[in-house]
This record gives structure tokens, C-alpha cells and sequence, in this order.
């Protein structure tokens, strides 16, 4: 029993570290060989102590919820949607003329959960209910790995919290072909903690975000601040955003400060909490029937809404891909009117029953088209979609290339090869400033340009039949031309348009192999070592390389005097080399040491590979320590590191 209790608490502590601090110290494989054991010894025993990390993967099926009364009330909140109501009611609050001291946190839209501890061990879970009773989700939450099974707090105490399914859980949950597409975040996290088998919550892969404590017996917290501090030594997850503030301008702030991050944050937030800090005042304001006067909910526009798809039309990328966006019955969405939505490919739109003449929910983020997650409902005049069987730009057949439509003829397809063209000038790719969408196909229509390298052949005279240009409009974009020859290989990778590279992948391999010639060499091995980079993302630079099409006109653009700068690095001891950091550093985090290397000049990454130049190993360094000695990459310890870093 007592390797059976040391293992529960490793397990869980390394749980906590994993979920809640975003620091591990051991590999995915050894805490696997420590669950393993756990397993095993379960399995002789027939014991399974009640905060063992094996009950997280979800219980039998339950045949009906049962209900349970909170010991403290769950209120929710008042809400305003205007800075003149938020203004208004901070007024109320005002002391001597002052406002008091309050808290501008996040609004997670998700579930709210209610955890009761009991002599340090999880015993219950429940939904909001009506504020006084909810129903009883035990099981469902042990599946939630950031919930903590265990903590040293002894006493009886309710922790009220938020369940969420983060944004890049649920697109990966919805690229599986065995389930059905969720709709939205908040339905995903709902329908899976409301859900009679525990296996479904588990597949899902749910967070859970604690901001308050419901009830304790024994402790009374003389302010918001002591109670989060509580929260966090018992090893809860909480919020990365909290501010403090003395003013109601303080507050504005904090509440755009909240409203610009939205879009980045990868979890739904539909406005900002402000609360009272101070304790005391919060028992003297008190609270109506339904809502604490201490607290208000700052609510933003919506992102999501629902409206009629009217039509498909069918766009041909600079790729050859047929992409199918839907018509909409216009709709306000955040603020802006929206009458578009990405619809991805022919696959989606079957997976998630899309038909013409359907309400359908829709969503913007990021301030891009909006995509279409899932139908509300289908009518008497839904139809299907259907496909083109001929390219809509150029009439060539349509072909079937995996889950996507293309145009048979993309080398002379008028679309794909301008807008190859446009993404090739693109800010972020060769900068060409002048070449708009118009001019390239003005251009292209005359017949001066149809591949990139035609772009630098360009001369005055090529411009004298183009609409708009005169001479000073004709000597800037030759200018602009010739000052984008000097470039960078990361801009110049992601200009020509390699499958699947994105500007960010177009610098890893820049950073990976550093030359063109290095990168138009590398095996599969080396470009999936890199990190996040897939299978497909290394067959689309291989395949892309193995065409003698695309090396002709590569060769052609270094003809023309492309010529590529040397990438800015910071100098220091790890000037150009990557580094492999595995196993926990005694002195330092992690991320900490990450910077220190990237402050002196190297880059970090996360696998071995043969294009790794130095791995440092900590404690407990697991399968990339092996790997590295496999390929004989240099390896140093602690010690080491630390002197290279003085």
C-alpha cells in the first residue's frame, strides 16, 4: 500500500505540474511506466484509493443524474453592456467619494462546476442547477485532468469554478471522422459534462478554470486576493488574467485590455468580471435574490450567431483547390455585417450536414471570414450541395486530391496562377508593394506575366497599356521590385507557395537547415523532427522540391538576382545552434532556460533530430536523451549549461 500511495501522489503532482503549471519535469513515457505500475498493483489489490489519477478515464455509464443541494449558493450575475452602465454602477459603490479596490477578470463562457472537498480528497462534483441544487458529475469531472483529486487542505470546502473545452481541443476533436462535429466550444464542454458516460466527457478533453471559494468551514478571507492565494496553494488552475484596480478608468482599461486579447485567447470569453475585493464589503452590500451587488459582468458583442445559407460559389486558390464559400442572409456578428462564411471543403460540409436553405450557427474570430460550426436547423427548402465537375475559372475538369476538389489545369488556370502570383508579392512574402490583385491580372491578361520570375523582367513599357499607371507610378513599383530581390529564405520559402507552409513553418526551416540548398535537400526524417511539423506538412516540401517545374523556376528567380540576407541572430555562447532541453533543471524553469539560450543566440526545440546541435540534459532526461546519443549529438549536463550561460 504504501508504493501504491507514493505512486497516487507522484502521478497527481506530476499531473499538476503538467495541466496547472505548464511545467513538466519527467517525459510522457515515464509518467506513462508510473501509471502503468499503478495500474498493476490496482489490479492485485482490487484497492483503488480515492484520489488515484486511474479513475480519471471515465466510469460506467450512469442511468440518470442525481441531484445534490450546494452548501453555499451559486448566484450568477448582473449584467451590463455599455462603459456608461459599468460606470454608473461603479458610482454606487463609491466610499467618501472612492472607489473601492476591485478585480477585472476574464468571463470563461463554459460550465459552471461546483467541487466539494472532503478531508482532502475530491467527493463530489455538481452543476449550477438552479443556484441551490444541481445535478451530480462526479464521475464526469474525475475524467478533467487540470481538477486536482487531492489537496492538503483538510477541512470541508466547495470550490465553484468554469468547465471549458479550449479552441484548439475542440478543432482537433472535430477533424476526427468517428464523431460528430461539435458546434460551438461552450456546447462541447455542456454536452459532455451533462452526458450520462463518463468515456464521452473524457474524449473530449476538458479544462476547468477555478475562480472562487463557495464554502469553508474554518477560514474567513479578508480579501479576493487571500482567497485566490488559497486556491492556488491547493492546487487549483486559475485564470492567467487578473487586475487590480483604484479608478473607473483603471477598470475601462482593464475591460478593453480584456476585449483586445480576446481573439488570441484559445478558449471562449464573452465579457470581463468586476468584483469588490474586499470581503468585508462584500457581506455589506450583500446580495438581491438572484445576483451579489458586489459583482458585475461587463457583457461584449457576440461572435457567434445564426443565420440562412442562400447559396455555395466555388473559389479556385493559387494551389488549384476548389473552396467553397456560403452565401448568407446578412447578419450582425460582432459588430460587423456578415455575408460570407468559409465552408473549408466538400468533406465538411457532409460531416456537418451543411445544405443550402439551412439556418446555420456562425462564427468570427481574429477578425477573418467567418466559418460556418454546425446547422440549427434544416427546412422544407434545405438541398444539398453540390459539387462542380469543371472548374469554374478556366472549364477544365475538377479532380479528387484526398478530402479536397482541384482544378486539372492549375498550371494554366488564369485564377490559380494570379492568385500565385499575388500571394507570392504579399507583404509578408516578397513585399512588393504596387502589384495589387488588379495589376497582376491586367498584367497577366497582356501576357507579360505568368511566373513569378516574369515579375522581374517587368520594364516601363510592359505598363504603357495598364490602366492607372503613369511614369511615377510605373518607377515606384519597378523599384519596389527591385528592392524585394534582397530577401530573407523564410519570406522567400513561403512566397513560392510551398503546400501546407505558413509563415511560421517557413521559419522553422530557415532556422532548421539555413541555406536553399539545405532545405531543398532535407529527408523526410529531418522535416518531421521538426517541431509541429506533420507528415503532411514534410510531403508537401518534398513533393514540391521533386518537381522540376518548381526547381526551373527557382533557378529562374535566382537568375533574376534574388539573393537572400542572413537572418539578424542575437550573438553569444549558442550563436546558431539548436538546443534540446529534456529532463527538469534543478536552478532554473524550463521556459526560463529557453530565454537564455534564445538571449545568447540559439533557437530551442522540442524533439531531437539530426539538425539539433546541443541537448541539455536535466534529471530524469527520458527517450531524447537515448536519442541523442543514438545520432551522437554533443549532451551536457547542468553544470555545464550553467557555465555556459555565465
Amino acid at each position: 500500500m504504501d508504493r501504491m500511495h507514493e505512486l497516487v501522489k507522484q502521478l497527481n503532482d506530476h499531473a499538476y505540474r503538467y495541466y496547472v503549471l505548464d511545467d513538466p519535469i519527467i517525459s510522457d513515457g515515464e509518467y506513462d511506466r508510473l501509471y502503468d505500475e499503478l495500474v498493476a498493483l490496482e489490479k492485485r489489490s482490487g484497492v483503488v484509493l480515492p484520489d488515484s489519477p486511474t479513475i480519471r478515464v471515465g466510469d460506467k455509464p450512469l442511468s440518470k443524474f442525481e441531484q445534490v443541494r450546494h452548501r453555499g449558493k451559486l448566484f450568477s450575475l448582473d449584467k451590463c453592456q455599455s462603459k456608461e452602465e459599468m460606470l454608473a454602477w461603479l458610482k454606487k459603490l463609491d466610499v467618501n467619494g472612492q472607489m473601492p479596490l476591485c478585480s477585472v477578470e476574464y468571463k470563461f463562457d463554459g460550465l459552471t462546476i461546483n467541487l466539494t472537498y472532503e478531508n482532502g480528497v475530491l467527493t463530489q462534483a455538481a452543476t449550477r442547477g438552479n443556484g441551490e441544487i444541481g445535478e451530480v458529475v462526479t464521475a464526469q469531472v474525475r475524467t478533467i485532468k487540470s481538477v486536482p483529486l487531492s489537496i492538503p487542505y483538510k477541512g470541508v470546502l466547495e470550490v465553484q469554478g468554469e468547465g471549458i473545452m479550449t479552441l484548439s481541443t475542440l478543432a482537433a476533436y472535430n477533424e476526427r471522422q468517428d464523431v460528430v462535429p461539435l458546434k460551438n466550444a461552450r456546447n462541447g464542454v455542456a454536452g459532455a459534462i451533462r452526458n450520462l458516460d463518463p468515456q464521452v466527457t473524457a474524449e473530449r478533453k476538458l479544462d476547468m478554470i477555478c475562480y472562487n471559494v463557495n464554502y469553508i468551514e474554518d477560514i474567513n478571507f479578508r480579501d479576493g486576493r487571500q482567497m485566490l492565494e488559497f486556491l492556488r496553494q491547493n492546487n487549483f488552475k486559475l485564470s492567467s488574467y487578473c487586475k487590480y484596480c483604484k479608478t473607473p478608468q483603471e477598470v475601462l482599461s482593464a475591460l478593453d485590455e480584456i476585449e483586445s486579447r480576446r481573439d488570441s485567447l484559445d478558449f471562449l470569453i464573452d465579457g470581463a468580471v468586476v468584483k469588490v475585493d474586499d470581503t468585508a464589503m462584500r457581506e455589506e452590500l450583500g446580495y438581491t435574490q438572484k445576483f451579489p451587488r458586489w459583482a458585475m459582468a461587463y457583457k461584449f458583442a457576440a461572435e457567434e450567431a445564426t443565420t440562412t445559407v442562400r447559396d455555395v460559389i466555388w473559389q479556385v486558390s493559387r494551389t488549384g483547390k476548389l473552396n467553397p464559400l456560403a452565401v448568407l442572409d446578412p447578419v450582425d456578428l460582432a459588430g460587423v455585417t456578415v455575408s460570407r462564411a468559409t465552408l473549408s471543403n466538400l468533406s465538411e460540409i457532409r460531416r456537418k450536414d451543411i445544405k443550402i436553405g439551412s439556418r446555420v450557427f456562425i462564427r468570427r474570430s481574429n477578425d477573418v471570414i467567418p466559418e460556418i460550426t454546425g446547422i440549427a436547423a434544416h427546412t422544407e427548402n434545405s438541398r444539398e450541395i453540390i459539387p462542380p465537375s469543371v472548374c469554374p475559372a478556366c472549364g477544365a475538369p475538377v479532380i479528387q486530391d484526398g478530402i479536397f476538389l482541384k482544378c486539372s489545369n492549375v498550371r494554366a488556370c488564369a485564377n490559380s496562377i494570379v492568385s500565385a502570383l499575388s500571394h507570392f508579392c504579399e507583404r509578408d512574402a516578397m513585399d512588393i508593394e504596387g502589384l495589387s490583385d488588379k495589376t497582376l491580372e491586367l498584367l497577366y491578361g497582356l501576357g507579360k506575366v505568368k511566373a513569378f520570375h516574369d515579375i522581374y523582367a517587368l520594364k516601363e513599357e510592359d505598363f504603357d497599356e495598364v490602366e492607372g499607371f503613369k511614369d511615377k507610378r510605373t518607377g515606384n513599383l519597378l523599384a519596389a521590385i527591385e528592392k524585394s530581390k534582397a530577401t530573407t529564405l523564410a519570406r522567400f520559402l513561403y512566397a513560392i507557395g510551398i503546400p501546407n507552409i505558413g509563415k511560421k513553418s517557413a521559419g522553422q526551416l530557415e532556422e532548421a537547415f539555413r541555406t536553399l540548398e539545405g532545405v531543398m535537400n532535407a529527408g523526410k526524417e529531418d522535416l518531421v523532427a521538426l517541431d509541429d511539423f506533420g507528415e503532411i506538412m514534410a510531403d508537401g516540401v518534398l513533393s514540391y522540391f521533386a518537381d522540376e517545374h518548381n526547381r526551373e523556376e527557382i533557378n529562374a528567380l535566382l537568375r533574376a538576382g534574388i539573393t537572400f540576407r542572413e537572418k539578424e541572430l542575437k550573438q553569444g555562447v549558442f550563436s546558431s545552434m539548436r538546443v534540446v532541453l529534456t529532463g527538469a533543471l534543478s536552478s532554473m524553469k524550463r521556459s526560463k532556460a529557453k530565454e537564455e539560450i534564445e538571449a545568447r543566440g540559439g533557437s530551442v526545440a522540442d524533439s531531437v533530430s539530426k539538425t539539433v546541435d546541443l541537448v541539455v540534459a536535466g534529471e530524469e532526461a527520458g527517450s531524447k536523451l537515448d536519442k541523442a546519443k543514438k545520432l551522437g549529438i554533443k549532451i551536457i549536463g547542468e553544470e555545464e549549461f550553467l557555465s555556459m550561460l555565465r
